[in-house]
This record gives structure tokens, C-alpha cells and sequence, in this order.
């Protein structure tokens, strides 16, 4: 396809998916061990507890890394592994572990690209107030500044959080995914501490960075489409993106918060928002970071529902992945075409972008997921064309390495290049492994 000089292909994972040892080497219960060992939260009450065992089979992970031929590995740090409690004491161990991560991954010429949070709150925190509480923004930044002051010298970009509106959404106002509240409309403080945190966290780290170090957001984007023809649906529709897009990414990147998102909350949550906090939000994009899946439907609002919109499924005969959202790569290219006329954007960075699909092993032991390798193309193909029209977009991270702990999902939903046999730790790639590594070589 032909992607310009310097544009950067990598992949992405995260702490609690893959890395198990969850109470090895000083590491403290987070939000998601609470979680996923609560009945009836996950599929088949399956954990994080062992996963894909790459704290201890990280070495192995990164030979893959290597002759997959990446330029860049995205992964997050654990906060309960490197300060058990939140704050307070440092565990060096868990330090050490990144510490040495970072270090194999330079060895080998790929870029580390840490993010700081994938949604692995230390429970001691959430049992302060989680992230409805400003203290637990503070306690961030102060994380944040300690993993800059270890690996600050030798990582030159940096992620802060991971998908906020999933935090929010997922983990306080719907409940799905930890730490399982159900506060609905009333989760704006949660969003407004997460923002908040980012540009806490930017400031504790810059006096640790090397020069030119660059440090982002990530915000997992899609536009809604009406499920119907109706006005109502349209109206639908507009509020899904203005309260999942435009809530994050207007104050992300100067905006300020929309007041058509904040005349769709209860005024009473506005309160959280303090002097100083608009400019705090906005610094530290040097790249904007997006993960894009699928596209989002809205239909209009059933009776009784307080949200102003219902979920809806995509229309029919649209291909879908093995999550059931629908696969259409279009839906990036609106997406970044949107991003770059509303806003003075930064350079882009396509951070995540997958599909999880069955991937049995056939009789010979290979993995052949051809509907993965035709997804990742038409996606791949639709980051050229956003670039052709103008979009900047500098680079492309596919979800995921391995196969992995899919939250709430559990172990049945995959999505890696790699095949993991959870009981052997067996790592097999897969075709769509061999045709990456081929997209990036050419």
C-alpha cells in the first residue's frame, strides 16, 4: 500500500491481559483481580491470574516482537505492580520487571511505548473512591512520575491513559467491566478526573524525559450512526458521539468540554470541574492516539431508559467480527477525516485496531485466520486513504501480539497475530503473524 518514509508499524497489549503473577514479586490486587474473581462477572468466571504468562515469558514474547519485525511495542504498566497500594511505597521488583522489558525491547531495535493505565486501578484506591474521587488523579501523576524517573532516559513515547471513555463508561455508569458500578449519567466526575490526570501525570513526568520525549492519550473512537431513518434516531446518534467522542477528545485537544455533551449530565456532576483544569486537559498531545474498531449505532431511546439513546445493532448483512461488531474499515476514514477538520490535531497514531475471531488450531498445528488478515488489510488500506486526503497519520499498532484475557469476555474471545494454548503457554503464529510481518518488511 505504500505508507510513507518514517511511518511506524507496531503492535499492542496490555498488563492485565497478558502478564498473570498477580501476587508475585510485591504486585497488589487491582480493580480487575476484585472483578474478575466477583461470580458471574466474566465468562466463566475466568481471571487474569495466569493469562499468557509473559511476566515470566517475556524474553520469548519479545523474540516474537522481533522477527515480526515491528518498529514500535505498545504495552501498559501495571500501577498495582509498581506501587501496590496506590501510593505510597515503591515496589522495586515491579519496577525492575518494566525496567528489563524496556531494555530487551532496545536490544532488538523496537521502540518501547509504555501506556501508564489500562484500566488496572490498585484496589486500595478504588476503595478510597476510585476514580470519582480528585485525590485518586493526584495519586496518578505521582505514579506517573516515579515510572518516568526509571525509564524516563530510555522511552521516547509515552501513553497516559488508555480509552477513559472505556473506564468511565464501561467500569462506572454501566458496570460491565471493573470496578462494576452503575452510575449512568451521573459518571461525569469520572471522566473529568481522568482528563484531569493526564495533565498531572505530564507534568510529573517532563522533568524525567529525554528531550523530544512525546507523551499522548489514547481514546478508543467511533462516530455513531443512526440505526434508522427517524429523526429521533439521528437525535440518537448525535448524543452517542457527543458523550463518547466529543466529551473526551474536545478538551483533549482544546477545546473545552461541549456544551451539547454537558446539556445531555445532571448539572450537579459539573462540580468537579476546578479553575486551571481546561489548560490541564489540554497539554501533553504530542500525538493523538486513537483505537478504532468498529462503528457505533444508536436508535432512539425506549421507554424508560435514562440514556438518550438504545445501543443498536449494526444493519444487517454487514460483515462481523467474532464480538459482533460490524467490520467496516469506512468508518476509520470518516472517523480521522472528522478528527483532523474539528480540531488543530497532532500527528496521529492508529494505537489499536483488531478483530477477535475463533482461530481453531487445524490437524498440521497451524492457525489460519484469513477473515483477521482480510480485516487488518481493508483497515490498513483505509489508513492510506485517510493519508491520502490529508489526514497525518505517522503510524499503525495492531491489536493485539498474543491472544489474550478479553476482560469481561474472558479467554474466549481472541484477537492475537499469535495463537496461546492457555494450559501449555504454547505461542504458535498465526497466518495473519506471517502477513503482517510481510506488510512491514515491504
Amino acid at each position: 500500500m505504500g505508507f510513507p518514509d518514517g511511518f511506524t508499524f507496531g503492535v499492542a497489549t496490555a498488563a492485565y491481559q497478558i502478564e498473570g503473577a498477580v501476587a508475585e514479586d510485591g504486585r497488589g490486587p487491582s480493580i480487575w483481580d476484585t472483578f474478575s474473581h466477583t461470580a458471574g462477572r466474566t465468562a466463566g468466571g475466568e481471571t487474569g491470574d495466569v493469562a499468557c504468562d509473559h511476566y515470566h515469558r517475556y524474553a520469548e514474547d519479545v523474540a516474537l516482537l522481533a522477527d515480526l519485525g515491528v518498529g514500535a511495542y505498545r504495552f501498559s504498566i501495571a500501577w498495582p505492580r509498581v506501587q501496590p497500594a496506590g501510593s505510597g511505597p515503591v515496589n522495586q521488583r515491579g519496577l525492575d520487571f518494566y525496567s528489563r522489558l524496556v531494555d530487551a525491547l532496545l536490544e532488538r531495535g523496537i521502540q518501547p511505548a509504555p501506556t501508564l493505565y489500562h484500566w488496572d486501578l490498585p484496589q486500595a484506591l478504588e476503595d478510597a473512591g476510585g476514580w470519582q474521587s480528585r485525590e485518586v488523579a493526584e495519586r496518578f501523576a505521582e505514579y506517573a512520575g516515579i515510572v518516568a524517573a526509571r525509564l524516563g532516559d530510555r522511552v521516547p513515547l509515552w501513553f497516559t491513559h488508555n480509552e477513559p471513555v472505556v473506564s468511565a463508561f464501561y467500569g462506572y455508569a454501566l458496570g460491565v467491566h471493573a470496578p462494576g458500578k452503575a452510575l449512568l449519567l451521573d459518571v461525569f466526575p469520572v471522566v473529568h478526573h481522568l482528563l484531569v490526570s493526564h495533565g498531572l501525570a505530564v507534568q510529573a513526568m517532563r522533568p524525567h524525559l529525554a528531550p523530544g520525549a512525546r507523551t499522548a492519550i489514547v481514546h478508543n473512537l467511533a462516530l455513531a450512526r443512526p440505526a434508522g431513518p427517524t429523526p429521533e434516531d439521528a437525535a440518537a446518534a448525535a448524543a452517542l458521539t457527543e458523550l463518547t467522542v466529543h466529551l473526551f477528545t474536545d478538551p483533549a485537544y482544546g477545546s473545552g468540554y461541549p456544551a451539547a455533551a454537558l446539556d445531555l449530565l445532571p448539572p450537579a456532576g459539573l462540580a468537579a470541574i476546578r479553575d486551571g483544569d481546561t489548560e490541564l486537559m489540554a497539554s501533553g498531545h504530542d500525538v493523538a492516539g486513537v483505537n478504532y474498531y468498529a462503528p457505533q449505532y444508536a436508535a432512539a431511546p425506549s421507554p424508560g431508559n435514562p440514556l438518550p439513546f438504545d445501543l443498536a445493532e449494526p444493519p444487517a448483512g454487514l460483515p462481523r467480527s467474532g464480538l459482533g461488531g460490524s467490520v467496516e474499515p469506512d468508518g476509520l476514514v470518516e472517523l480521522l477525516e472528522h478528527l483532523r477538520d474539528r480540531y488543530d490535531l497532532p500527528p496521529v497514531l492508529i494505537t489499536e485496531n483488531g478483530a477477535a475471531y475463533p482461530d481453531p488450531v487445524a490437524e498440521d498445528g497451524a492457525v489460519r485466520d484469513e477473515d483477521r488478515i482480510a480485516y487488518l488489510a481493508s483497515h490498513l488500506a483505509a489508513v492510506r486513504t485517510a493519508i491520502d486526503r490529508g489526514v497525518d497519520v505517522r503510524g499503525y499498532f495492531c491489536w493485539s501480539l498474543l491472544d489474550n484475557f478479553e476482560w469481561a469476555f474472558g479467554y474466549g474471545m481472541r484477537f492475537g497475530l499469535v495463537h496461546v494454548d492457555y494450559p501449555t503457554q504454547r505461542r504458535t503464529p498465526k497466518s495473519s503473524f506471517a502477513w503482517y510481518r510481510e506488510q512491514i518488511r515491504r
